[in-house]
């Protein structure tokens, strides 16, 4: 991949010249990046054997950094029902909520304040019917009646709470740690933590189930202040996750080669004189997709997957098939070395639901269920399911009050999450709410909390995953969070 004398040439360098400078010499070899990338992703794979002496400066900024503690998973599927599921219609079963329906919340139950303002509307009780599953006997809603079969493998976290009342501020905190703009997303720290194992794909990826961006958009899964390497990927819904992954017809490989050469050289003499870390991406990103052309292709391509697998995720079901295709490709993706992949179901806020509820979370759920449930059944099949890290949740749950009479509004104050795989130990509940599902009262789970947990789980002490940001050392639980070692079974 050295830069041809036709390529200098046209620069009005001639080749035989030599650099008098360090900084001529980078700019000068700038062409060779490349190689020098490829040959660190080719030690790795042990196809050219040790690294070269001066590997240290040459190491790439996503190489897999060395651990805290001894990692449960290797890799995270982060499941986001945008908008907001009714923790208290899947999870959360409360008795006293059905028996007071129709009356107004009772003293002793606090305010309640929503993006709508403070409101006391009456309660309204819930349609479902309940079953407990498992030798764990969990209670889990008959919305969810194939998700259920695996209730011992789930931990579920009852108690988990945070402070964004509205979809903008509650997806930006679920994903970020706060309800503001301007921070790095958790895939982005999970990415500088703990770097990737697979140099020819991404380290993060995002897939939506639809063309509908989520709310926010790329500040989900970007990296503020976080070099812009960090960010993640995001892949088209539909048969072509990766647009323009191919070469045009009649573009060779080696043609392609020499002008992604010639384009790094411009790009490096760019940024040799400036700091730019969003030219660094772009760059890497070059890269990162010349080496994409060799391996993705194989990766998302499902055409070879059996008919069993694709039963399996309800491919071919008119109302699953879409998210069961982005649970496959989760699969798929981990099973590679991707580190961290987040599939949005009901991209644009549709699990929001203050109207028309049973209809809104039936839809929904009949969409997510089979293709969730045929996710951790072939990560175990695979022996995938104790290495990877399975989270299932939205950015906040729904009130116990009713909202136009058939619906529920925004509640953060107590909600569910559930994690499976990577070491959980499962057929557990995690904290409590008050009786009406209102509050989480019992071993309280912040988003921070629930953040550093996960990095716990992978290996890496939140407290010290540090990147300094203006004089200040930044973490993503903004310094205040606590790792639950009862997902592990520790506590």
């Amino acid at each position: 991949m050295k830069p041809s004398p036709g390529l200098l040439q046209s620069r009005g360098l001639p080749h035989h010249e030599l650099p008098t400078t360090r900084r001529d010499f980078l700019t000068r070899a700038g062409g060779g990046f490349g190689s020098v990338a490829l040959a660190h992703m080719l030690g790795q794979d042990n196809a050219l054997g040790a690294l070269p002496s001066d590997a240290a400066v040459l190491k790439s900024p996503t190489a897999a950094k060395n651990l805290d503690f001894a990692a449960k998973a290797k890799n995270v599927i982060f499941l986001f029902m945008e908008g907001g599921p009714s923790h208290l219609d899947l999870f959360d079963r409360k008795p006293l909520l059905n028996k007071l329906a129709g009356q107004p919340l009772p003293d002793g139950f606090g305010k309640v304040v929503t993006a709508m303002g403070e409101y006391n509307a009456p309660l309204l009780a819930s349609q479902r019917t309940w079953k407990r599953y498992g030798q764990s006997g969990l209670e889990i809603s008959d919305w969810l009646p194939l998700t259920a079969q695996h209730a011992d493998d789930l931990a579920v976290i009852r108690s988990c709470w945070g402070t964004g009342i509205n979809h903008a501020g509650g997806v930006c905190l679920m994903n970020t740690g706060s309800p503001l703009a301007g921070r790095p997303s958790l895939g982005s720290w999970v990415t500088y933590g703990l770097g990737t194992e697979n140099y020819n794909l991404p380290a993060f990826v995002v897939m939506t189930d639809t063309s509908t961006t989520p709310v926010n958009g790329p500040r989900n899964w970007g990296t503020a202040f976080m070099p812009a390497l960090y960010q993640g990927v995001r892949f088209s819904s539909g048969s072509a996750p990766i647009s323009d992954l191919n070469n045009p017809k009649g573009i060779t490989h080696q043609r392609q080669n020499n002008k992604l050469d010639f384009l790094n050289q411009l790009n490096r003499q760019h940024a040799s004189q400036r700091e730019q870390s969003e030219l660094e991406a772009r760059i890497r990103s070059y890269e990162l997709a010349f080496r994409m052309q060799a391996q993705a292709p194989e990766a998302v391509d499902i055409s070879k997957e059996s008919q069993a697998t694709r039963k399996l995720y309800g491919l071919d079901d008119k109302m699953s098939g879409k998210f069961g295709r982005n649970c496959l490709l989760a699969r798929r993706l981990v099973e590679r070395g991707v580190r961290f992949v987040q599939l949005y179901h009901g991209a644009g806020s549709k699990w929001d639901s203050h109207s028309k509820m049973e209809t809104n979370h039936t839809r929904l759920c009949r969409e997510s269920d089979l293709p969730i449930a045929g996710l951790l059944t072939d990560l175990k099949q695979r022996g995938l399911f104790e290495e990877t890290l399975v989270i299932w949740g939205g950015e906040f749950g729904r009130t116990p009050m009713s909202e136009k009479g058939d619906g529920r509004d925004h509640n953060p104050t107590g909600f569910t999450m559930w994690m499976a795989g990577g070491g959980v130990k499962g057929g557990q509940i995690i904290g409590s709410t008050d009786d009406l599902g209102l509050h989480a009262v019992e071993d309280r789970m912040h988003v921070h909390d629930i953040h550093s947990s996960i990095l716990r789980i992978l290996g890496v002490d939140h407290t010290k995953l540090v990147y300094p940001h203006k004089g200040r050392p930044e973490r993503i639980d903004i310094q205040d969070g606590h790792a639950n070692l009862a997902l592990l079974g520790e506590a």
